[in-house]
């Protein structure tokens, strides 16, 4: 069976890239909602989720969902539940343990995709996607430049434990979703997949305080329906078209842009060694962007030709 076309994986590598891109700026608004993380994640998700029941209802498939079979369908809201999860751990990390620590532990994630890809996607492992990922890990050290990277405390040992752990759901999330979304539209997995993550979270958020002044509610609609909807469609779309692994090499695209959008937004300064960083990390991702498909490696008749309906 031949491999896909070129054009083909690079129109979802370029998806990849520009969802990861955007992602650099959810610190920004992040920054702007004064509660704790999983309030953030709550309504991030709780905006996402009705942007996407509109597109559905607006199409008449609103109950598309509850189509599914039953296996499919309670695959899907164990995502959502992984997906929160996965955010709770990176932002706790954040909050535990040093910056540097809780980064350079949680971009480990397309590392763990890569190991993985044989295992759960019964794809053979690409070696050429060893010297990218090098280089990826290379500019996001670079770019956080941890000069103490000792855990002091034990309050800094649970926080890289976190970090570790929003790393192995990564790297779950993004194969099992290339696994679940192959039929699907990516509009009616998101309805499950957030559905999955509003039920875990909200016993919690009952009992916590919410955002109160309109600038919080205003970030966090905009994390919701651009960050998390919006983007994430795209996301999911390009993952349809290339394996994996190589997607989440792309996604080293966010730690780069959350430094543009900071410098920008948050007058955080770029200096030299942030910008040899980003050279690394982009190099990484012009690498994987170049690949050409080749047989056996992109596993070709796990993606259909044709999907009839993407997003």
């Amino acid at each position: 069976m031949p491999a896909k076309p070129r054009s083909d994986s690079l129109n979802g590598l370029l998806r990849i890239a520009f969802a990861a891109t955007t992602w650099g700026l959810i610190p920004v608004f992040v920054r702007l909602v004064h509660t704790n993380a999983v309030v953030i994640v709550f309504w991030r998700v709780g905006f996402a989720a009705i942007t996407v029941s509109i597109i559905l209802a607006s199409r008449g498939k609103l109950g598309r969902f509850f189509e599914l079979p039953k296996k499919r369908k309670w695959a899907i809201i164990a995502m959502g539940a992984l997906l929160s999860v996965n955010w709770m751990l990176y932002l706790g990390a954040l909050q535990l343990t040093k910056v540097a620590i809780a980064v350079l532990i949680a971009y480990c994630g397309p590392v763990f995709v890569a190991v993985l890809t044989p295992l759960i996607s019964r794809e053979p492992f690409d070696r050429r996607l060893i010297l990218p990922l090098v280089l990826a890990i290379a500019g996001v050290a670079t770019i956080v430049n941890p000069q103490d990277l000792a855990l002091e405390s034990g309050t800094h040992l649970l926080g890289a434990a976190m970090a570790l752990g929003s790393a192995v759901t990564y790297s779950l999330l993004i194969l099992n979703s290339k696994r679940l979304i192959q039929d699907i539209p990516a509009t009616v997995y998101t309805f499950g997949e957030y559905l999955g993550a509003l039920t875990l979270l909200l016993p919690v958020v009952l009992l916590s305080k919410g955002p109160s002044a309109p600038v919080e509610w205003g970030s966090l609609m905009v994390l919701g329906v651009f960050m998390t909807s919006a983007t994430g469609l795209v996301f999911l779309s390009g993952l349809r078209k290339v394996r994996a692994d190589h997607a989440a090499v792309l996604t080293y695209a966010e730690p780069v842009s959350a430094v543009v959008f900071s410098a920008i937004f948050l007058n955080e300064p770029i200096t030299l060694v942030t910008g040899i960083g980003a050279a690394l990390v982009v190099a990484g991702g012009a690498i994987v962007a170049r690949m050409e498909p080749q047989q056996g490696i992109e596993a070709p008749g796990l993606v259909p030709e044709v999907i009839p309906e993407e997003i």
